[in-house]
């Protein structure tokens, strides 16, 4: 009901998911992206991506990272105005990257 009355022309692409691994599978999805810029900035023309728990919160303890709700798997991002087919395909690059990354430790 708010953003229908202070964004009627639409609101923004902002999301937020865990992903399975926590902290590292996080740090590997980061560092794997490649249209998605890792910044920690929002509402920009581009897309956007964070692991705030190995970025702008890693000098946070476990245990004031759950009480500030800063899960190790939560991922951050803003979706731009780049080729939809374009962000899904690097999304799903990066997610395969992390998740074989945790199988290979295990």
């Amino acid at each position: 009901a708010l953003a229908q009355k202070y964004l009627a022309n639409g609101a923004g692409g902002m999301l937020g998911f865990g992903i399975k691994g926590g902290r590292e599978a996080g740090a590997v999805f980061i560092n794997s992206v490649k249209l998605l810029s890792h910044l920690a900035n929002v509402g920009d023309a581009k897309s956007l991506v964070i692991h705030p728990a190995s970025t702008t919160h890693q000098q946070l303890s476990p245990e004031e990272l759950v009480a500030g709700g800063i899960t190790p798997d939560f991922i951050r991002m803003s979706v731009g105005l780049e080729n939809v087919e374009d962000i899904i395909e690097d999304i799903d690059q990066a997610l395969e990257k992390s998740q074989k990354q945790l199988t290979e430790t295990r």
